[in-house]
C-alpha cells in the first residue's frame, strides 16, 4: 500500500479528483480503503480456483492480471478515468472479482465520504484497474513473477483473507479519527471482508460453509 501511494497516489488522486469533482485529499483517503478489497478479491479467486496448490494460486493470479491488469493504464491515468467516468452502468462487482461485496463497498464508501452511490461505484471501478495495473507492473518489472505476486497477496502464509487485509486497513483510513470512530469503521469493513471471504457455490452463488461438498441450495458439487 505504501508503495502504491508513493508511486501513484498523487497522480491517481489528482485525476480522480478532477474527473469526479471530489476533493483530492478525499480521493487519496479512498485508495487504502478500496485497495484491500481488490487484493481480497484476488485472494478469494486464488483459494476458490486453486485450493491448496500454490502453483494453481499463481496461475489464477496470472490469469486475472493478464485479463484485467494492463500496466499501460498507469501511463494514461487521465484517459482511463475519463473513459470509466462515462460508463453509464458501472459494475462495482468488477465481474466476479468482488461479487456482492462490491455493492456493499459502494454503500460504505458512499456513507463514509459523503458521496452519492453512483459516484462511489465509479470510484471502485476506476481504482481497480490502477491497482491491478500496479500489480502487473510489479510482476513484469519487479522480477517477482506471478508466483511472487501470489505470495505477496497471501503475505502471512496462512489462508485467512481477513488476517492479510487487516494490516492494510489499519495502516490506511481505518487508523484515523477517534477510537470509537475507528472501531466502528473496522467493524463495518470487517463485516464486508467477512462477506468477501465467504465461499459461494460456483453455480448458484449461494453462500456455503467451508468444507461442504455439495451446495445446500442447488445440490451442485462444490
Amino acid at each position: 500500500m505504501e508503495e502504491f501511494l508513493k508511486d501513484y497516489g498523487p497522480e491517481v488522486s489528482k485525476q480522480l479528483s478532477s474527473t469526479l469533482g471530489i476533493e483530492q485529499d478525499t480521493a487519496l483517503q479512498m485508495i487504502p480503503a478500496i485497495a484491500p478489497l481488490i487484493l481480497g478479491g484476488l485472494k478469494r479467486q486464488m483459494e476458490e480456483h486453486g485450493g491448496a496448490d500454490k502453483n494453481a494460486h499463481a496461475a489464477r493470479v496470472n490469469h486475472i492480471l493478464n485479463k484485467y491488469g494492463s500496466e499501460t493504464v498507469l501511463d494514461h491515468i487521465d484517459e482511463e478515468f475519463h473513459t470509466q467516468a462515462r460508463e453509464k452502468r458501472p459494475d462495482p462487482r468488477l465481474g466476479g472479482l468482488l461479487g456482492d461485496s462490491g455493492v456493499q463497498a459502494t454503500d460504505m464508501i458512499s456513507k463514509q465520504f459523503g458521496l452519492d452511490k453512483g459516484t462511489a461505484m465509479k470510484v471502485i471501478v476506476m481504482l481497480a484497474p490502477m491497482i491491478l495495473g500496479a500489480l502487473t507492473r510489479k510482476r513484469e518489472r519487479g522480477s517477482v513473477g506471478s508466483r511472487g505476486i501470489a505470495v505477496l497477496i497471501d503475505q502471512d502464509g496462512d489462508d485467512s483473507i481477513l488476517g492479510d487485509v487487516a494490516g492494510f486497513l489499519l495502516q490506511g483510513m481505518m487508523g484515523s479519527g477517534s477510537d470509537s470512530s475507528s472501531r466502528s469503521k473496522k467493524g463495518l469493513f470487517g463485516d464486508l471482508l467477512s462477506g468477501l471471504m465467504q465461499p459461494r457455490c460456483p453455480k448458484c452463488g449461494n453462500p456455503v460453509e467451508h468444507g461442504m461438498k455439495f451446495c445446500p441450495e442447488c445440490g451442485s458439487r462444490l
